[in-house]
């Protein structure tokens, strides 16, 4: 038959019904209109009364181990690390209110050619660095690591020095041993108050220098079964045919590399917990790596092929600096202590312009919020696959797509209720809600479950963080063209409950994000 014969014929028999207004025929089409005021008032109410929980969800539950941060120690935060930390946590808070069970781990560089050439650094260069200060140690020994490097890797005799260093360490010397672990445990607990800052609590932690013996033993049996070989001294597994190239395991001084060690973790976890996914939140550079990881775990047995099969590589893109790339070895980085100290200055600076009258520890507290909010926002609202250029400007900015953007809206929702200065109804006529500003947000509202649906299905953190930036845009233009408080006391109510609506979802939107909402 004609489309449009079939449209005419299936409009007679479908009748309007529950909040379906009315049915239109249009050609071959059917378009069903939906009763704004029946819209409005399911998405309001089911928002107040969901409160906190609006948006989430419990449909097949799963049990996912999410592995981020991961920063190496002897060496400085930098803002390449933030990305990945404000990934990694988000991450976690969407799966977690879609139902999942999530497991934060934390696997660090606590041991390893750098660690040799920081402290070589410690012991070579007390004349340059000078005493090893009471606070900031880890920025500290990022600098003594960037002084060692520079001269390690112009002279082969030093080479030499810093890699006895590391297999001394592993022989068990005791001078050698007490100074890592001294300064391994400065690094630690400034990693410890940075993961407060950003309001990360890991279940689990583990550490390189905790895989270096099981990874050789490893090695040596994967020999012993056919799947890895010996070559000049090394050990291997050839996927070449693969196109994944080779996969080395052990060097020929016989100390383990990342490879043996990732596979050592891999085994690790497989005993300690049964896990429906792992994800490994790691820059784009490692991308060839874990590729010949996830493969070699196929080759090694059932247990490790299932949790291949169940591993997952969350790539982001690297932080850029306008100049190129960044580099803890060359000292071309952005540190994180610094990027903090800017932020929360001019943020502070920002508050007092608008609350001279408030008390210091009123504008710090604030200024802290929004500091966090433009650093976090920053890193989510971006193409995790993509690399980041990292501009100063932008980063100071507490304009357009900004996390402050979004904590704004918030606050002048606030600021409205507090200038109604009464209890919100419990009730209004959800009819008188007829401008295209109303529909268009209540449809915003509306679409909020189905954004942290995606964003957790896909791993990706950017629709929620673009979903509340929009939302913040069109309540914005809803304000400009609108008056919430009226004389008339039933729109008044109306709007209210459509705003606070709106204030629920962007703190629910926000504290995914690992971001504090200001008043």
């Amino acid at each position: 038959k004609n489309p449009a014969q079939i449209a005419s014929e299936l409009a007679e028999k479908i009748k309007p019904a529950n909040c379906i207004e009315k049915i239109e025929v249009k050609g071959p089409y059917l378009n069903f209109f939906v009763s704004r005021e029946q819209m409005a008032e399911s998405t309001i109410k089911e928002i107040l009364s969901g409160k906190d929980a609006y948006g989430s969800s419990s449909n097949d539950p799963k049990k996912i181990m999410v592995e981020y941060f991961h920063a190496n120690t002897h060496k400085a935060i930098h803002v390449g690390h933030v990305r990945n930390i404000c990934l990694g946590e988000s991450l976690c808070r969407i799966f977690e209110f879609t139902g999942n069970e999530v497991i934060r781990v934390n696997y660090q560089g606590d041991i390893g050619p750098h660690v040799a050439k920081c402290l070589w650094g410690l012991i070579n260069l007390k004349d340059k660095i000078g005493e090893v200060p009471s606070e900031n140690r880890l920025r500290f020994l990022g600098n003594v690591y960037m002084q060692a490097n520079a001269l390690i890797e112009a002279d082969e005799k030093l080479q030499a020095e810093s890699k006895k260093i590391l297999l001394d360490i592993y022989a068990g010397d005791k001078k050698l041993k007490k100074l890592w672990r001294d300064s391994r445990k400065w690094c630690l607990e400034e990693f410890d108050e940075l993961y407060k800052e950003f309001s990360v609590k890991y279940n689990e932690f583990y550490f390189e220098s905790e895989m270096e013996f099981p990874a050789r033993e490893i090695s040596e049996n994967l020999v012993k079964q056919g799947i890895a070989k010996e070559s000049d001294g090394a050990i291997i597994i050839d996927l070449k045919k693969e196109n994944l190239g080779v996969f080395v395991l052990r060097t020929r001084d016989g100390t383990a590399l990342y490879s043996s060690k990732d596979i050592a973790l891999a085994r690790r976890k497989l005993s300690e917990h049964k896990l429906d996914k792992s994800i490994h939140v790691v820059g784009k550079e490692q991308e060839l790596h874990f590729k010949q990881l996830f493969r070699s775990l196929s080759l090694m047995g059932p247990k490790e092929r299932d949790f291949a099969k169940k591993s997952h590589h969350l790539i982001y893109g690297l932080v850029m600096l306008p100049t190129g790339k960044m580099s803890s070895r060359q000292g071309s980085v952005v540190f994180y202590d610094e990027l903090k100290e800017q932020l929360v200055s001019h943020a502070s600076s920002e508050v007092r312009k608008r609350h001279p009258e408030w008390k210091d520890s009123e504008v710090a507290e604030t200024a802290r919020k929004i500091a966090f909010a433009a650093l976090k926002l920053g890193m989510v609202s971006r193409d995790n696959e993509k690399e980041f250029v990292f501009d100063w400007e932008k980063a100071l900015s507490l304009e357009g797509e900004t996390g402050p953007y979004v904590q704004y809206a918030y606050a002048r929702i606030c600021s409205i209720q507090k200038k109604h200065g009464k209890k919100l109804p419990s009730k209004a006529k959800f009819g008188l809600l007829k401008e295209k500003e109303e529909a268009g947000l209540v449809r915003k509202l509306s679409q909020f479950p189905a954004m942290v649906e995606s964003a957790s299905k896909n791993y990706r953190p950017i629709v929620v963080a673009r979903y509340l930036l929009d939302l913040s845009q069109v309540f914005n233009n809803y304000y400009h063209a609108h008056q919430i408080i009226s004389s008339d006391k039933e729109t008044t109510n109306a709007r209210l409950l459509l705003i606070s609506a709106v204030k629920q979802v962007i703190k629910n939107g926000l504290t995914l994000l690992a971001i504090d909402v200001t008043e």
